[in-house]
């Protein structure tokens, strides 16, 4: 079994790797810095706690396709082995039939489709998802770009025998992601964010895993716009996160407004 510090460590330094990399078109790394109230599901423990994110966050174009990848640290004020200065990070491939075969494909508002591949891992719960499927990408007046994702959620976590929590059936995912810039005298906003779905399953000690429905938005101003004349390097703002069913719990609702600055370079 892949050790998951090892894993995500890894992670980082192929993003910083592919950085730099001459074959890619572009690229854009960010440092997130979150702060909000989030719940704690109800097989943690229950509550809520004030809990501080920090995201490096990824994404580029390369020959045949583009990479999606983020890493979160996570920390909050309470001591329950829940969100304890805990990893967790997101790596995803797309290959383009645009790119792959060097025409531009159209079927109305679909501008391309997409392989993707996709992998999932937390540090202290041993969790390891996989997740290949496939990408429509659409050509919606507005928006930078709007895509819908289809994928299994395959799982090869740890599980209990191994220290990590308890390994789970597969199932499905169904993801929106997307961006919608809006400038008015002279003020740059952006909204941009997804709203995932995945689909309920069985757990190794039996019992039933719920499916839930994860929004996570992001509401941004360009500060460094409005401060030193310089877009797209400084924002600020908030992240909406809605979660039914945290985590597969139908106990746990979650609907938290967080603090966000944004640093891109």
């Amino acid at each position: 079994m892949i050790n998951r510090n090892r894993l995500l460590f890894f992670l980082f330094l192929f993003t910083l790797f592919i950085t730099n990399a001459n074959a890619f078109d572009w690229s854009i790394n960010e440092l997130h810095y979150q702060y909000g109230k989030l719940d704690t599901p109800n097989f943690a423990g229950g509550g809520s706690a004030n809990t501080q994110v920090l995201t490096f966050q990824h994404a580029s174009g390369w020959t045949y396709g583009d990479t999606f990848l983020f890493v979160d640290y996570l920390n909050d004020d309470e001591t329950d082995n829940f969100n304890d200065g805990d990893l967790y990070g997101e790596l995803y491939l797309n290959f383009s039939l645009n790119k792959i075969i060097k025409k531009k494909f159209r079927f109305g508002p679909i501008q391309d489709v997409g392989i993707l591949f996709g992998l999932n891992a937390g540090d202290k719960a041993k969790v390891l998802k996989y997740l290949p499927g496939m990408r429509l990408s659409w050509d919606i007046p507005g928006f930078t770009f709007l895509n819908t994702d289809f994928t299994a959620y395959i799982d090869d976590s740890a599980g209990l025998s191994n220290g990590g929590a308890p390994s789970e059936d597969n199932s499905f995912l169904i993801d929106l992601n997307a961006a919608y810039p809006i400038v008015f005298g002279g003020h740059i906003f952006n909204i941009q964010g997804h709203v995932e779905y995945i689909g309920k399953r069985k757990n190794e000690l039996g019992f039933e895993v719920s499916d839930w429905l994860l929004s996570q938005i992001q509401f941004r101003y360009d500060l460094g716009n409005l401060l030193y004349g310089k877009s797209n390097h400084l924002f600020t703002g908030i992240e909406w996160q809605f979660w039914l069913n945290k985590l597969g719990d139908k106990k746990t609702d979650e609907n938290a407004v967080q603090a966000l600055v944004v640093w891109r370079f």
